[in-house]
């Protein structure tokens, strides 16, 4: 069958972002209000439209500067943001998702130590931080009293799936060091696991766990008291990108 480009509606590719951070022990995501409509008024993920002549990764790098005031590092190398860790999402179709016309959403998922206070740019009026738990709350107020749901478009869906991507990589990968800063304690380190997963672990169990995994940690031979205590041993993410055995998420 010849094909027939009027047999096909126009459509839109936008990218999403889903930036998670660790901010006073709690897993938290960039948020923006939109500044226009549709949705006006709303919060919703960063992003925006692909412009013709980029690629996904640039568009990406794109808007997060342009919302948020976060910037991006070479868009050719589209493993860092902000020192961050970023790789692609999923893509969402669904016919009705954007009340203006078909859009197509290529969502990524970028993962950061605790990063500086966004600014709002773009369409979008204001930007914040906020724990994933308020953002998908379905009604009501978040703990810092802010509106927190629902959230504009499909983005309460492209959260949950961005969040439940990092809880369940950190369980058989080193993806947990990228909410560290390039030296840390193991104690710092658990407690990304617990902000992430939700979850209290044993200190002791967790330490025997990621010092025994090999490639997991290197000690950098410094410590550090910013804990508070007495001095404790300072590592830095090792080779190893794959844990064997896994570290098991707990059953809430």
């Amino acid at each position: 069958m010849p094909y027939d480009p009027s047999a096909f509606a126009p459509f839109a590719v936008t990218v999403d972002l889903v930036v998670l951070t660790v901010r006073r022990h709690a897993l938290c995501a960039l948020a923006v209000r939109r500044g226009e409509s549709p949705f006006q008024g709303r919060w919703a993920l960063p992003g925006g439209f692909v412009r013709p002549d980029e690629d996904l990764s640039q568009a990406a790098a794109r808007e997060l500067m342009e919302e948020t005031g976060l910037r991006a590092h070479d868009p050719d190398a589209p493993a860092q943001v902000n020192g961050a860790h970023l790789e692609q999402l999923a893509t969402y179709g669904d016919p009705g998702r954007d009340p203006r016309m078909r859009v197509v959403s290529v969502a990524h998922l970028a993962l950061a130590p605790d990063l500086p206070a966004p600014r709002a740019g773009g369409d979008a009026n204001s930007a914040r931080w906020a724990p994933v738990e308020d953002l998908l709350q379905q009604g009501g107020y978040g703990r810092d009293g802010e509106q927190a749901a629902p959230l504009a478009f499909d983005h309460a869906r492209i959260l949950a799936d961005g969040v439940e991507r990092a809880r369940s990589k950190i369980e058989y990968s080193s993806l947990a060091t990228a909410f560290c800063p390039p030296e840390f304690t193991v104690g710092e380190l658990r407690r990304v696991y617990e902000a992430v997963w939700g979850v209290a672990l044993d200190p002791r169990n967790f330490h025997r766990k990621v010092t025994g995994t090999p490639g997991f940690l290197v000690p950098t031979g410094g410590t550090t008291t910013r804990q508070g205590g007495r001095p404790a041993q300072l590592f830095r993410a090792g080779g190893a990108t794959l844990l064997n055995p896994p570290m098991l998420r707990p059953e809430v």
